[in-house]
């Protein structure tokens, strides 16, 4: 169908999928000579007053030479896009090149002209908003800067989108017709609104999956048993209060009913609108099925089948088709080879998984892309879901399998505003975007706690299914960019549940300070001991004795909740001999209302399972499956699922966690005090400070002299001082000593004492080696330690030894900064030494570094207290190593061309510091996809 232009190759690099506002795709592409048809009947379904809107006189029909002009472009100074549903037209756009007098133009000329034209029944889901943001990143491309639209004043729908867009705009109004002129660079104000509209988009569009009206389950086999049949009984046991229907093109032409619920053919048979259908079928059946469901109007997929990207190429491919095939009818897909989906809210009941049971309704979130890991978070939920003061349970629950379109990025966009949430677990063994996640991941902890374990951390390549960018960065890296983002990064499934269940059930910490008490004095000194491994700062703990109790226990619990110098209480607790399930019962009962006394400080129980104390401390609310509707003869939506007696929490009350161990107990405390803090932290985050002495014009044009050379190097000695120097970063002055005369000039020039260094490769920063010489007072010194190294390691031309001049002690450290294709650009700290290296002692943050982060930053190494004053040693300049890294930090962010920069060794002493090595490798930058147009990835 594509054909290249009349100047330039079909540019299939705009082609994009995205999400419209309800939720919904369309396809973007370029028009070309093709799809003069499609834009005819495209027209002929547009109203008159949409056409008079767009021409500015009456316009009933195109005219061939309308057609066209419309159809042929040359896609640098004509270009036209056209939003796709099902391979039709829904909108169009194009700009024109135009010249100072708005008479067309080629280039140099930096502005053009542009014009819309939307379906009336497609006005209203955003197709011109995004068809905006794509014709400007395609005019940026084409050196385009200023965009002019011509629009009546009537057309307000069309102004809106041009005003609400965010760029730099001018508005004048002459001859009855409004004129908008705007600039196309990204502002911060056009980020913040394209980052709302793609919010807005994306959770629109996974709330369509998880709360459908109706839902079809195609492949529901005829015989009980089976993966169809067996999820069409799950739904209809959870009580789903949609229309459920069974779909199989094997049914009999007289089957109606199967299970009580309505069968067909074909979804195509189905009379009425269907919202979700869950795929079941074999892999081979899949292409037919979607198109069914996509002529049929179904807003979105899970494929549960198997064989795609998880059974080898062949079936990569197959999965990459599955992708364009829904998209092209505006639908999205969870999977495939997924385990399904759940809502447990009342107004929704859906159980669309393989999960036998229903969990109970409850506040936390759960995405995980392994079926496998999604059973033993429900399992370990539902068994871990009882508490001293009731239950905790799900809100939603999605498994993306092979997360082919649906992400975690996608169900954090609707978790950040899903009520029912208010605390998100993820288990992820890859993250396709990492860039992304990160930016959604901060907004989203900021207003509730996000935890995530993630799975192939060790194995270097994602599980088989998973299409993800390559990263460079190390795990360890990774996970600390996550944390700088609010994220509770935990190990384990076991350490994702025990923090999620402390999240949904008790207030944040304020702070570090942990009181402990309880009927064991051991159990009490773990606790203890644990709190200290975690950097919590435990009070002695408060033995009650084994005689202790529950008024004892209510009575310890008050006291230590109104101690002000205590932020958090761990109660630990023994069963008591003899005394049976209503000593469990009371004592559950004497913690819960003391704990409801003083709700702004949180509580956990460490018990001992011994006897029945863990069936009595889950006791106020059964963690029992409930119970389903009779499966006999109902033909209408399944009765709502019955629960067990249980004894509620009063309302606006805290459910306590209870954990098996203590030093569980304390991890999850210890993630939430750390998360909490992050929390009040990230209500200031500080601000990138200016430099008057930063010469940002000057660097930009340096790079540039340097990259027409070739298009990566690594600057030499010289360019990287001067490059360095733009941003106030200076390099100790050193001179090569190619020979012991040179050596001796070099000391001379730069006064004595001074420092002998190879520089060779293998030698660069490895002092253990011997590969340095301090402190030479003069010549004498100089020349023997010149004899020393040529004699150790072999002749000058592979030592590269250089002659520096002694830089004021201190501690040595390493400042470096890379730009990742994936994370994007990272600043690393550590000190210098192979022990650190050893150790992997290093601490990131995401540029562009705050004030803020700096600061932090040089703390949170381990070693950090040899720049303290630890043991006596002076403290260093901290203000200054400060601002070394928020130099740093600016370079790369303010001229992305500069890929790395390592700083090594970086002295820092009492007052001030020395930069006594330096490297810089420049190279075109990674392209920003957060900077440019919504889009989905693409397939």
């Amino acid at each position: 169908m594509q054909t290249s232009s009349d100047r330039h190759e079909y540019p299939a690099h705009w082609e994009a999928d995205v999400v419209l506002r309800d939720g919904g795709t369309a396809r973007i592409r370029p028009i070309t000579v093709d799809d003069a048809e499609r834009l005819v009947s495209f027209y002929e379904q547009v109203s008159d007053e949409s056409k008079y809107y767009r021409f500015f006189a009456p316009y009933p029909r195109l005219s061939a030479k309308d057609v066209h002009r419309f159809t042929h472009h040359d896609f640098v100074d004509r270009v036209g896009l056209a939003a796709t549903i099902g391979g039709e037209f829904i909108a169009t756009v194009r700009y024109d090149r135009i010249g100072p007098g708005g008479t067309p133009a080629a280039a140099p000329a930096d502005e053009a002209e542009v014009a819309f034209l939307v379906q009336d029944a497609h006005q209203g889901r955003g197709v011109a908003s995004a068809l905006l943001e794509h014709i400007a990143a395609v005019a940026r491309e084409r050196g385009i800067r200023r965009f002019a639209a011509e629009v009546l004043p009537a057309n307000t729908k069309m102004i809106k989108v041009f005003m609400d867009a965010g760029y730099t705009q001018k508005r004048s109004f002459e001859d009855g017709v409004v004129r908008l002129e705007f600039g196309l660079e990204p502002t911060d104000r056009s980020l913040a609104v394209q980052y709302a509209r793609e919010h807005r988009a994306e959770a629109r569009s996974v709330q369509r999956l998880l709360q459908p009206g109706s839902v079809a389950v195609v492949g529901t086999g005829r015989t009980p048993g089976g993966v169809g049949r067996s999820i069409l009984g799950n739904i209809r046991d959870a009580g789903y209060t949609g229309r459920l229907y069974a779909v199989n093109r094997a049914f009999p032409e007289d089957l109606k009913e199967l299970d009580g619920v309505p069968a067909c053919r074909s979804v195509r048979d189905i009379d009425g609108s269907v919202d979700l259908a869950v795929v079941t079928v074999p892999a081979a059946h899949v292409p037919d099925v979607v198109a069914e469901c996509g002529e049929h109007g179904v807003q979105g997929l899970v494929v549960i089948t198997a064989g795609y990207a998880d059974s080898g190429p062949e079936g990569r491919e197959r999965q990459r088709a599955l992708v364009r095939q829904a998209r092209s009818y505006g639908m999205r897909v969870i999977g495939p080879n997924a385990f399904g989906i759940i809502n447990t809210s009342p107004d929704v009941r859906l159980n669309a998984s393989l999960a036998p049971e229903m969990p109970r309704p409850g506040r936390i979130g759960l995405f995980a892309q392994s079926g496998a890991i999604g059973i033993a978070l429900l399992s370990r939920l539902h068994r871990r879901g009882g508490g001293v003061t009731g239950h905790t349970g799900v809100s939603t629950f999605v498994s993306s399998g092979n997360r082919a379109d649906v992400s975690g990025n996608d169900v954090l966009q609707y978790w950040y505003d899903d009520p029912e949430t208010d605390v998100a677990l993820m288990y992820l063994e890859s993250i396709g975007n990492p860039r992304k996640f990160t930016r959604l991941a901060r907004r989203t902890a900021a207003a509730k706690p996000l935890v995530v374990v993630q799975g192939a951390r060790h194995g270097g390549v994602a599980p088989q299914g998973h299409a993800v960018r390559a990263t460079r960065l190390p795990h360890a890296t990774v996970s600390a960019l996550l944390r700088q983002a609010g994220v509770i990064r935990v190990d384990t499934i076991t350490d994702l549940v025990d923090a999620g269940l402390l999240l949904a059930r008790q207030p944040l910490p304020t702070g570090p300070r942990v009181a402990i008490l309880g009927n064991s004095e051991s159990l009490g000194l773990l606790t203890y001991d644990a709190c200290l491994s975690e950097g919590l700062r435990p009070q002695p703990p408060l033995d009650l004795t084994t005689a202790a109790s529950a008024d004892d226990f209510h009575a310890a619990l008050s006291r230590a909740l109104a101690d002000d110098t205590c932020d958090a209480v761990v109660v630990t607790a023994i069963p008591t001999v003899g005394e049976g399930a209503a000593g469990d019962a009371a004592l559950a009962e004497a913690l819960r209302s003391a704990a409801a006394a003083v709700p702004t400080k949180p509580v956990l129980v460490v018990h001992v399972e011994l006897g029945g104390l863990a069936e009595a401390l889950s006791a106020a609310a059964s963690t029992a499956p409930q119970a389903g509707p009779e499966r006999a003869g109902d033909a209408g939506p399944a009765a709502p699922a019955q629960q067990p007696p249980a004894v509620r929490a009063p309302a606006g009350t805290h459910l306590i966690p209870a954990y098996p161990a203590a030093e569980r107990a304390v991890r999850a405390l210890g993630e939430a005090v750390a998360y909490a803090r992050w929390r009040r932290e990230a209500a200031d985050p500080g601000k990138v400070p200016e430099y008057e002495d930063i010469d940002e014009k000057g660097a930009a044009e340096q790079i540039a002299d340097h990259l027409a050379r070739g298009q990566g190097l690594t600057l030499g000695t010289r360019e990287t001082c001067e490059l360095l120097g733009t941003y106030g970063i200076h390099v100790h002055r050193a001179l090569p000593a190619p020979a012991p005369e040179d050596a001796a000039s070099a000391a001379r020039t730069l006064g004595y004492p001074v420092a002998l260094k190879a520089t060779a490769p293998h030698l660069r920063h490895r002092a253990d080696l011997g590969g340095v010489r301090l402190d030479l007072a003069d010549e004498e010194q100089l020349r023997r330690a010149y004899a020393e190294l040529t004699e150790l390691f072999g002749q000058p031309a592979e030592l590269r030894p250089v002659v520096q001049g002694m830089a004021p002690r201190g501690v040595d450290t390493v400042v470096r900064a890379v730009i990742d294709p994936a994370a994007g650009a990272v600043l690393s700290f550590g000190l210098a030494g192979a022990a650190t290296q050893l150790l992997g002692d290093v601490a990131h943050r995401l540029i562009p570094v705050t004030d803020r982060d700096a600061t932090a930053l040089i703390r949170s190494i381990r070693t950090a207290p040899l720049l303290f004053g630890w043991r006596g040693s002076a403290p260093v300049d901290a203000a200054a190593l400060e601002e070394l890294l928020l130099r740093v930090s600016r370079l790369v962010d303010d001229h992305p061309e500069v890929v790395a920069v390592t700083l090594e060794p970086v002295v820092v002493a009492p007052h001030g510091l020395s930069v006594l090595g330096a490297s810089v490798r420049l190279a075109p930058p990674p392209a920003r996809d957060d900077l440019g147009p919504r889009t989905l990835p693409a397939y």
